[in-house]
């Protein structure tokens, strides 16, 4: 079997059950090298002075890590710069948001550059390499300048926009072509993939020879949807954890003779936590015999504290949450908490056991593990009920869930009155459904899916073919 060589921006390998919160790359890409002799390859998250390319390398629960640090000038131009205020709101469709600076993209270009050439010595001949995420794209490229000849596969972990929204980014062309230095690149859903499709055909006067193969620039290369999943089986572990088991009772006993909503979100604009706000505002206003009857807790680790768009959402959401309490609170109640704070995967997975309902409502989503880590941690006997934006990728698996438009308070408020109310025979009917594909579509399946494509393309790599 070939080595597997991961690479992403972090690489942040778990601890185990009583880590912190991480986000679903990083739990995704450690279940899948568990089973491969691999590496995991990326930024180490710490600066120096000047970059040197020298390696740290570490076996952290199975997981054997190489990272690099990375300048200053980096940091701002590359991280906080073209990946978080270029590439991240367009992708999710924020144009408005979306900063266009040469000096962003060259730092951008230069960091791919250079985790290339720390990579490369790396490399052994059979190795399949697997690039992950939008800060990334040009590192194919940047490898096969460097005469590496071995099969790359990219995933993108976000959603791609449609080719209009593309379009408004500053030298896209050539964002594009680099992606055609893969030989495999994969997406979140059908829609996403469409989307990229679109766009090449559209405006880079590309073909299509045969569905799931593009052609353009002179190269072929393959494309398809792979949607992530959970690692079901390490989540189901960490349900009957001591740390879970007291998170599940704190939380039954806070909410006794009440139901528990929760959402679990990084502070991020993509999520629609203002939107929800409203939402969960509405349902208080529309339904005033049920206010005393809910608790609405929504968990937001702050992020990205040094980009501006997100201290203004900080600060909306902040005075939202003040004014939703001081309006509906008694002396002896508050309807909602909302918390600024990191909390371990196993007392999450309390919080969800204990819940009535999950809210997860972004306004645009590559898929959300959420949404699944919600499912997984319900009693199969008293299920409670999820609440899914239709504009998060895990929508497309999980059609028994309620579905919303997260940009409607009324749908919102709806949806929560639907799901508190719904008899335990409609809601076991629907968390059946959705734990089925849980189990089913998990991480594993994702992994095999990709890789096996990855490694079932015509080598030596055909997309560098003209």
């Amino acid at each position: 079997m070939s080595r597997l060589i991961v690479v992403s921006n972090r690489v942040n390998p778990p601890g185990g059950a009583g880590e912190e919160t991480v986000g679903g790359l990083a739990m995704a890409l450690a279940a899948a090298l568990r089973e491969y002799s691999g590496l995991w390859f990326g930024w180490s998250g710490q600066t120096t002075e000047k970059f040197d390319g020298k390696l740290s390398m570490q076996t952290v629960d199975g997981v054997t890590s190489a990272v690099v640090d990375l300048e200053e000038i980096d940091l701002e131009e590359y991280y906080n710069g073209y990946a978080n205020k270029t590439l991240w709101p367009l992708f999710h469709y924020r144009t408005d948001l979306a900063a266009y600076d040469r000096v962003y993209g060259e730092g951008y270009s230069r960091v791919n550059k250079r985790f290339a050439e720390t990579l490369a010595p790396l490399i052994q001949p059979d190795d399949l390499i697997w690039v992950h995420d939008y800060h990334l794209i040009p590192l194919g490229r940047e490898l096969r300048a460097l005469g590496i000849r071995n099969r790359i596969g990219f995933f993108l972990h976000v959603p791609w926009p449609a080719h209009q929204v593309f379009t408004t980014l500053p030298g896209h062309g050539l964002l594009v072509q680099a992606m055609f230095d893969y030989d495999l690149v994969g997406f979140q859903t059908a829609e996403y993939c469409q989307a990229f499709e679109e766009y090449v055909l559209a405006e880079a006067g590309g073909s299509q020879p045969q569905p799931g193969r593009l052609k353009a620039y002179g190269r072929s290369v393959k494309v398809g949807a792979f949607p992530i999943g959970l690692d079901a089986a390490e989540f189901a572990q960490m349900l009957t954890s001591p740390k879970a088991r007291r998170m599940r009772d704190l939380m039954s006993a806070a909410t006794v003779f009440r139901h528990l909503v929760v959402g679990v979100d990084r502070l991020d604009y993509s999520k629609g936590l203002e939107e929800r706000f409203l939402g969960f505002e509405r349902y208080l206003i529309d339904n005033p015999d049920m206010r005393r009857e809910v608790l609405m807790l929504q968990i937001a680790p702050v992020s990205r504290e040094s980009v501006e768009a997100y201290q203004e959402i900080r600060a909306r959401l902040d005075a939202l949450s003040g004014r939703i309490n001081g309006e509906f609170s008694d002396i002896d109640w508050n309807p909602f908490r909302y918390v600024n704070k990191n909390y371990r995967r196993d007392e999450l997975a309390g919080i969800y056991g204990a819940a009535r309902v999950g809210l997860v409502t972004p306004l645009r989503d590559g898929m959300n593990l959420v949404a699944k880590e919600f499912v997984a941690a319900q009693n199969p006997h008293d299920p409670g009920v999820l609440i899914l934006s239709r504009f998060a990728g895990a929508a497309r698996q999980m059609s028994q869930a309620l579905l919303v438009n997260p940009n409607s308070p009324e749908e919102i408020g709806d949806a929560l009155k639907r799901a508190i109310s719904m008899d335990k025979t409609e809601r076991i009917r629907r968390w059946s459904a959705l734990f089925e594909n849980v189990q089913r579509e998990d991480v594993t399946a994702w992994r095999d899916a990709f890789v096996g494509a990855l490694a079932g393309v015509k080598w030596p790599q055909a997309a560098l073919a003209s």
